[in-house]
């Protein structure tokens, strides 16, 4: 609301620089697709299955992006990960242990 006064200047930038309206298109895409494959894995599971699935990636994202740009983990990042890692593990076995899965 603080930066409404720049809008005609990003519509300017949208309209002369194909880069930045490629993007913005191309992300809002990617989005949607996200969100359509979000809600079909709601249907075909259930909500808390796709909470754990969506912390998983969280975590495996942290961890890829740190090897591919060879970024170092720092002690906090990597106790982040172990406890998403380790919760999502947790789910998985008390899951099978209670339902027998």
């Amino acid at each position: 609301l603080k930066e409404g006064h720049k809008w005609s200047g990003f519509v300017e930038l949208m309209k002369t620089n194909k880069v930045v309206s490629t993007n913005l298109i191309t992300s809002g895409l990617y989005f949607y697709l996200y969100n359509e494959l979000a809600t079909l894995t709601i249907k075909k599971t259930n909500a808390v299955t796709q909470s754990v699935a969506n912390t998983a990636k969280r975590v495996i994202v942290i961890i890829g992006v740190a090897l591919v740009l060879g970024e170092s983990l720092a002690p906090i990042k990597l106790l982040g990960c172990t406890i998403g890692i380790g919760g999502v593990m947790l789910y998985s076995l008390i899951d099978k242990i209670v339902y027998g899965k």
